[in-house]
């Protein structure tokens, strides 16, 4: 294909790989773009160093194009961009912050900018500061998510009514006919990330994999909405937090509960009781673990054959 995406990354398919906390790695990301798409490395779960590790190991492993993801509410975001800079990353995707701390940096050291927006007011705030594309995310994504609650469905042709930039629909799309679906409703391009939690080179614990593709419709819940929106899959800690919720226990008590190192005690260590277990809902129509490469081949296929068949009929 060759579209806006496909030409503002110089990649093959207009799929790219999310940065998901603890599950997107350098081996991750460059499958991903070997395998035509864009592949993110995400930062939000790596101290600096590791970040710059991930950073070699990805160039080391791929010649095609790669990004990283930068989350604005971890610590050491600073480090992150500079190293990021330091080591000639060439595309950033920045999320849960604004567009406009990190954007005009960026883009004087020659460095494509994509924001993650939910809701019409972000993406012209995003578009005022400067970046090159935005991800519009519906409230079907796992992880951190928008208060607004909006469905991928209805936020894409919101988002494609108030920008003009090139767009990415994120939320509910593991399949080909979902990414013709969010192109027909105005994106350019899909971002995945539950799809590419189940793969062979996701760095997410396997006990944390094996839970994603026995998940069932409605296991996940979006929760914590006093602190930041997520969605994860209902467990015991879940249901914590649902107890503290339903007693209206205060932020600072809902804060003490979540504590520190919650999210990669389920999805990199594999506690899937106590941990933070964090996936969107599509996840209930994930029944495989499968080769990255393999998924954005079948994603691919999907949408050509799902495109042809409508175009026939």
């Amino acid at each position: 294909m060759n579209n806006r995406i496909t030409k503002l990354f110089n990649i093959e398919y207009p799929i790219i790989q999310a940065g998901m906390i603890w599950c997107a790695g350098w081996e991750l990301a460059s499958a991903v773009s070997n395998a035509g798409g864009l592949g993110l490395i995400g930062s939000g779960s790596m101290y600096p160093d590791v970040l710059r590790t991930h950073i070699r190991k990805c160039k080391a492993a791929t010649n095609k194009p790669f990004g990283v993801n930068v989350p604005m509410i971890y610590p050491d975001i600073d480090k992150h961009i500079q190293i990021v800079i330091d080591e000639g990353v060439k595309i950033v995707f920045t999320s849960a912050g604004n567009p406009k701390t990190f954007t005009p940096l960026l883009k004087e050291k020659g460095i494509t900018v994509v924001h993650v927006v939910a809701n019409a007011k972000f993406a012209m705030k995003s578009k005022e500061a400067g970046v090159d594309a935005i991800v519009a995310e519906g409230f079907e994504a796992g992880g951190h998510n928008g208060r607004e609650e909006t469905t991928t469905m209805c936020l894409i042709p919101i988002v494609r009514a108030a920008v003009d930039l090139p767009l990415l629909a994120a939320g509910g799309i593991a399949t080909g006919g979902a990414m013709l679906a969010a192109m027909a409703l105005g994106a350019d391009g899909v971002q995945i990330g539950s799809r590419f939690v189940a793969s062979n080179e996701s760095s997410g614990h396997q006990n944390f994999k094996d839970r994603v593709i026995n998940t069932g419709e409605g296991d996940t819940i979006l929760s914590l909405k006093k602190l930041m929106p997520v969605r994860l899959i209902k467990n015991a800690f879940y249901k914590q937090v649902e107890e503290a919720e339903s007693r209206c226990a205060s932020a600072d008590e809902l804060k003490e509960l979540l504590g520190r190192g919650r999210a990669k005690k389920g999805m990199f260590e594999g506690n899937l009781d106590e941990g933070e277990l964090e996936i969107g809902q599509i996840s209930g129509l994930i029944k495989e673990i499968k080769p990255a490469g393999n998924i954005v081949k079948e994603i691919w296929e999907e949408y050509l054959e799902v495109k042809k068949r409508l175009l026939t009929d």
